[in-house]
């Protein structure tokens, strides 16, 4: 892996270029940014997934949507539509992306839209909408947002950063000036102080969070099983676990902990699972013995598995999702919600 990502290099130091050439177009106005009057949102990361952008997204809807009358709005990568359009409940993938979908699924009287131009997307909304929330927005600059909340996960702070394709960042390092919070991301949730400080250290700003995941019960795919507890997973269980994320090794972690026998059946992020995908999957699952065997995919994934030709193949095997929420250390938490919810209380125009 290493040799290959040194024969990538070359290409990493023109993709940088060119990246860095965008930056300054729109640094020195060559390429316009639209402002808004409304207050606008952006979660966003410099790597290719895997940073906690959707569990961020649906936390501040759960801190505003109570308040103000909002709107999500992401790119719905992996959907085989285009242009703008609103995510229903009974949506697919296929229309909306895996993301949006979830978000509408979990939040219905939210709306929720996806629009690749995201300059087009707010204003279709702004005039019916109080607040927007941008999923995945910190490189789509066409759009200045009031706010930009950017995401660096954990591990990756500990590792060497490189620019794709020999990496995964999206913008060289310098690019978190932009940026007016910071939030680390998937970390310990028993963090020290002493690690929080060796951080806030590294980067320099007084607006650095620490967030972790909390992961909820299992629910049940097909409605037919009970919801149940992870604790209910014990050495007599065995578990395959099914994904198509960018970054399965927090979850692996965790369900490891419980003492199952665990096997990976492990998809690239946004995977379109496939008819051989499910064979593979239910021949898995018939050939374990035992009577608590389950099958554990994630919220993401499970969008992508409510087709009806899929739908049909699991209908009766022991399939569950986990739902995972991003929670902060104290006192954090409530300086990240005061900051939040200062932006979002401003007269519309100074936003």
């Amino acid at each position: 892996m290493k040799l290959l990502r040194l024969l990538l290099f070359p290409i990493s130091i023109l993709y940088g270029l060119g990246v860095i050439l965008r930056n300054l177009a729109y640094d020195f106005g060559i390429f316009k940014s639209c402002k808004f009057q409304l207050p606008v949102i952006s979660v966003g990361n410099l790597s290719v997934g895997g940073s906690g952008k959707s569990p961020m997204t649906e936390y501040l809807v759960r801190l505003l949507k109570d308040k103000y009358k909002i709107a999500t709005l992401s790119r719905g990568y992996g959907r085989k539509t285009s242009g703008f359009r609103t995510v229903d409940t009974d949506s697919s993938s296929f229309d909306s992306g895996d993301e949006p979908l979830q978000f509408k699924r979990k939040f219905a009287d939210v709306t929720v839209a996806v629009c690749e131009n995201r300059v087009k997307g707010i204003q279709q909304l702004e005039r019916n909408h109080e607040l927007i929330i941008m999923d995945d927005a910190f490189q789509h600059r066409a759009v200045k947002p009031g706010l930009s909340i950017l995401l660096f996960e954990y591990s990756s702070l500990l590792q060497n950063q490189w620019l794709l394709p020999s990496g995964n960042l999206r913008e060289p390092l310098w690019a978190i000036n932009r940026a007016d919070i910071l939030v680390v991301s998937k970390c310990p949730e028993k963090m020290s102080r002493e690690q929080q400080d060796a951080l806030a250290n590294r980067f320099k700003t007084k607006r650095l969070f620490f967030s972790f995941l909390k992961y909820g019960h299992l629910k049940s795919f097909n409605e037919v099983n009970p919801d149940r507890s992870l604790n209910s997973i014990n050495q007599k269980s065995k578990v395959i676990l099914l994904t198509g994320i960018a970054n399965a090794t927090p979850l692996f972690a965790t369900l490891s902990s419980y003492g199952s026998e665990l096997i990976h059946h492990q998809y690239p992020d946004h995977h379109q699972f496939s008819e051989k995908n499910i064979a593979k999957l239910v021949s898995a699952f018939n050939a374990l013995k035992g009577d608590d065997n389950l099958i554990i995919t994630t919220e993401k994934d499970a969008q992508r598995l409510r087709t009806s030709d899929i739908s049909t193949k699991i209908k009766d095997l022991a399939v569950y999702y986990l739902p995972v929420e991003a929670e902060f250390l104290e006192p954090e938490r409530t300086k990240f919600n005061n900051l939040i919810e200062e932006y979002a209380s401003k007269p519309a125009s100074n936003n």
